[in-house]
């Protein structure tokens, strides 16, 4: 009778488990678990798994495998079949048999052919309804565990104040308590009760990434120590403590002259001893190679290795280059402690027990089909979608518009494209102008020289904004449309037919925007290393605007954008403004849906909006001494005043606040306090407010934010209806670092503010925090009730 290995045995411990497969383990063999290799290196030409291809790169087992779904393009059952031969291969073909973790990305949707898509994250903070991100993370989670997927490098808990950085649309916005809620929604989502049969989430860049110098990507940030970890770091911490995030990934950039991922003092003294992080952190793409020939603080690859297993880095992905052939020699040198490499293969071992991938690394192809031909993801998309959209202006209450329009003219770039609908880590248009995954059989980078291919035929199913509008409108309504212009470039020849269409309608709505993607070449105007310096909307699209208003039709402008642009002209000439961010597949319906009516947008902005480029950063919760010049206030030549606040989102009804009462005049740093008020649509439609709770510290022993958002619900109301809301707010909000950086809370008055933005604020009341200034664990959501 042969006996399996204690490490194969389900009723060991996960402790034990990994200690009996480590003492079986050569040094090469631990190295392997610590590398990645792209799922295109293990593949031919008709992208079927190759033996003789894996057979060097997988000789020693290997930790993940990169983007099997993703970077193939195959098909769901395809993809499945692939990473079922891999694991196989893995299983009976390598030493220890020990399966691999196959990740891949999931901003917004599984980024793979056949799956979902839903909106990018700055339109899902949009919706202020984290319980919808669960929702959403729940099926990317039965989308991706259904062919083999264990690890998702999502979500993005990035700050983001400056609009010039191109990621901003992959985040939840600028407000670190709004971030938090999604983030924590998208983990639990993701993760799931029993991480056995859920996704391992990441998170996303550790720390800092999004304050950078000029808003430009990688560059330097500049943050200070309070504020890195009241800011930056509490979106993480939340996710870590509340749903127990598994993974983290580090950021690009620099702070104080020392690059992310080679940081011990933020990568383990912060992460993992101050923020109490065990899980595994993974590298982001190439980030050990950039301490030599980007940052230059390493002399070659065996350095940059030591830099990374130093501060923790646990995994290389996408594909084994410094964790390769420069870590053995550096083992074998003696310049890299050996045990470096037995901590971070523990938390990479543990991880695999935690997830079941030795009990079971192969999955069942047969119900795939069945899961991803599910209604339930288009209908979900859809609702998600109607909830993102943001009314930013609806001057002479132009929308909704009538189905019974006898002529309506559809002009702009985006109104009749599917493409345009999608963010740059929405598939395909990730791939699109950067390389092509069909054909590459090589480790896939950046390329100006790299293959294109047309990949219309793999967009998901979508609808478009054309589309939308000729199936809400009546049978008798004259629909014309007119592109008038590119997303880019400087032709006008399609101006006269626009202006003709208009001048036939009795309406205009005009859909213009961005062209997300990761390729300059390809045209992309927003998303990773699409950095702007202007925040002026793309190409000719300003001017095709101008040329519609100036005919006097009225005119809606709906923006399908990833991030906030300066549109001062069009908020002081055009009507009505909706925002419909980027809106993914089911993007088309929602906004004709909202256009007419038949939904009622009530989105609000996660983020806020400037007047000109030249005040970014711009946030609401700045300190007593920013947002204002001194003395003066304004600047020479604008007003200091964002141009759409944060919170901010028009309805088409109306909603009175009212009868605010605060339970305890006086609390101590222990306790809590009810504050609640009442809320009631006053208006004719059925509709949704987003009531936000601010609170203000108005003397500390460190300056403090002007407010702070604390918390926030999304409220349904028919006409005449209303509800009881009521915040618990713990004074353990009120908390900060001190001058001796202890995170305390401190006795004093504090306002709290009840409003429906950052600036309409509709209630105003105070309570005081008592006792001595006490050393508090942070907290990180306001329960609240509706009644």
């Amino acid at each position: 009778m042969t006996l399996s290995p204690r490490y194969l045995d389900p009723y060991q411990t996960v402790e034990v488990r990994v200690n009996a497969l480590l003492a079986e383990m050569s040094m090469p063999e631990k190295v392997a678990q610590l590398q990645s290799v792209w799922v295109n290196a293990l593949i031919d030409a008709e992208r079927r798994f190759a033996p003789e291809r894996a057979a060097a790169p997988l000789q020693h087992g290997i930790g993940q495998i990169a983007r099997v779904g993703g970077a193939s393009i195959l098909p769901p059952v395809q993809s499945a079949e692939l990473a079922n031969a891999i694991q196989g291969y893995l299983k009976y073909h390598t030493r220890l048999g020990i399966p691999a973790l196959v990740h891949e990305e999931s901003c917004a949707g599984y980024l793979a052919r056949g799956a979902t898509t839903f909106p990018q994250p700055i339109g899902l903070a949009a919706t202020w309804q984290p319980e919808l991100i669960e929702a959403m993370a729940r099926l990317i989670r039965q989308q991706m565990r259904a062919v083999g997927a264990h690890h998702a490098l999502a979500p993005v808990l990035d700050v983001a104040r400056d609009a010039r950085w191109g990621r901003i649309e992959e985040t939840f916005g600028e407000d670190p308590y709004l971030i938090s809620q999604m983030g924590i929604a998208y983990v639990r989502g993701l993760q799931g009760d029993d991480l056995r049969e859920g996704i391992a989430a990441t998170l996303k860049h550790f720390l800092g990434y999004s304050a950078s110098e000029g808003g430009m990507n990688w560059a330097p940030a500049h943050i200070g120590a309070r504020e890195l970890r009241e800011v930056y770091a509490m979106p993480f911490k939340a996710a870590i403590h509340v749903a127990r995030a598994a993974s983290v990934m580090n950021a690009y950039s620099e702070i104080d002259g020392l690059p992310l991922g080679s940081s011990r003092e933020l990568l383990y003294d912060l992460l993992r001893r101050e923020l109490g992080f065990s899980g595994v952190v993974a590298s982001d793409y190439f980030t050990l190679k950039t301490f030599v020939d980007y940052h230059q603080i390493a002399a070659d690859k065996t350095e940059a290795a030591r830099f990374g297993l130093e501060a923790g880095i646990d995994l290389e992905l996408p594909a084994a280059d410094c964790y390769g052939e420069p870590l053995l020699q550096g083992l074998a040198t003696g310049k890299i402690d050996p045990q470096l490499v037995e901590e971070s293969v523990k938390r990479v071992l543990t991880l695999k027990f935690q997830l079941g991938v030795f009990e079971n690394p192969f999955v069942e192809t047969g119900r795939i089909p069945e899961i991803y031909s599910d209604k339930q993801g288009a209908t979900l998309s859809r609702q998600i979608a109607e909830k993102t959209l943001v009314l930013l202006k609806n001057e002479g209450d132009l929308l909704p518009l009538s189905p019974s329009l006898e002529s309506i003219a559809v002009i702009g770039p985006h109104a009749d494209s599917l493409r345009l609908l999608q963010g740059d880590y929405h598939f395909p248009s990730h791939y699109e102008g950067l390389f092509d995954p069909s054909v590459s059989l090589d480790a896939p980078t950046p390329s100006e020289n790299a293959i294109h291919l047309d990949w219309s035929a793999l967009l998901p199913p979508s609808i478009s904004v054309l589309e939308g509008i000729r199936s809400v409108v009546s049978p008798t309504t004259q629909v014309l449309y007119a592109k008038g212009c590119e997303v880019i470039g400087d032709d006008r020849s399609g101006f006269e037919a626009a202006i003709a269409a208009v001048e036939r309608a009795q309406v205009a709505v005009v859909v213009v925007g961005d062209k997300s993607g990761l390729s300059k070449p390809a045209g992309a105007t927003s998303g990773e290393s699409i950095d702007s310096a202007t925040l002026e909307l793309p190409g000719l699209q300003g001017e095709l605007i101008k040329a519609v208003q100036a005919t006097g039709t009225p005119t809606v402008v709906v923006l399908l954008i990833g991030r906030p642009y300066a549109i001062t002209w069009l908020a002081e000439h055009v009507p009505a403004i909706l925002v419909a961010w980027l809106p993914a597949e089911q993007g088309g319906a929602a906004i004709a849906n909202a256009l007419f009516g038949k939904v009622n947008p009530s989105g609000r902005l996660p983020i806020t909006f400037p007047r000109h480029v030249g005040q970014v950063p711009i946030f609401y919760a700045h300190k007593p001494s920013g947002g204002r010049s001194n003395w003066w206030g304004d600047y020479v030549d604008l007003c200091a005043k964002p141009l759409y606040a944060f919170g901010h989102g028009l309805s088409y009804t109306h909603f009175a606040y009212s009868d605010l009462s605060i339970d305890s005049a006086q609390v101590r740093p222990d306790q809590s306090v009810n504050i609640a008020f009442t809320l009631k649509n006053i208006g004719e439609r059925a509709g949704d407010e987003v009531v936000q709770l601010y609170v203000s510290d108005p003397i500390a022993s460190v300056t403090r934010p002007v407010k702070l958002l604390k918390g926030f619900k999304r409220v349904t109301l028919q006409p005449n209806e209303s509800k009881r809301i009521t915040f618990r707010l713990d004074a353990r909000h009120l908390a900060f670092y001190d001058r001796a950086m202890r995170y305390v809370v401190e006795p004093g008055k504090i306002i709290v503010s009840i409003g429906a933005s950052s600036e309409d604020i509709r209630l105003v009341g105070e309570f005081e925090i008592v006792g001595e200034s006490t050393v508090v664990e942070q907290v990180y959501t306001t329960p609240v009730q509706v009644s």
